[in-house]
């Protein structure tokens, strides 16, 4: 019996380590419904937006499925990989620290246990433009679904010049 509190323990610390924390939690923007579900949550697309916590000026939104039913309700459900993703400079950049190539910006457990979705960000050096890609991975099997969305720097309001993102990598 102690093997199976020692397995159900060490899944609980894993789930929580998977899941990842940041400064910052998206904000729900809308939920639609995609199947009719009796008695129990309905299977659902959510909208949601979040902005880059090291690049201020640039927000992101990404849709994702959201499983309904008896498993949906309980957090039990594994959800399906197919998630769309499109970021935006939304104001003056201006870049909070510098970053690494493909560095996480966002990530949140998509199962109990074994399933994360991560938004990662990297610089274009040559166009001057910020790459966001969104894709969700296991922890023995990862997924190929993913999105990407760039964001062109772009002098903003009366600046007469962008930043470079090149400028704010960390080698």
């Amino acid at each position: 019996m102690s093997m199976l509190k020692t397995f159900i323990a060490a899944a609980a610390v894993l789930a929580v380590s998977v899941g990842g924390t940041f400064a910052q939690e998206p904000d729900l923007i809308f939920k639609r419904s995609t199947v009719w579900k009796f008695l129990t949550p309905d299977h659902k697309l959510a909208v949601y937006a979040i902005d880059d916590p090291v690049v201020e000026g640039v927000s992101c939104h990404f849709t994702v499925p959201e499983k309904g039913g008896v498993e949906g309700m309980l957090g039990l459900a594994e959800e399906v990989s197919d998630i769309s993703l499109a970021c935006r400079q939304v104001g003056p950049i201006a870049f909070k620290e510098k970053f690494e190539q493909g560095s996480d910006m966002y990530r949140q457990r998509r199962s109990l246990i074994w399933k994360k979705m991560q938004i990662v960000r990297g610089c274009d050096v040559k166009r001057n433009v910020l790459v966001y890609i969104v894709y969700s991975d296991k922890l023995i099997e990862g997924s190929p679904k993913n999105s990407t969305s760039t964001v062109p720097i772009m002098p903003w309001g009366t600046a007469a010049e962008a930043p470079k993102c090149e400028a704010f990598l960390d080698d």
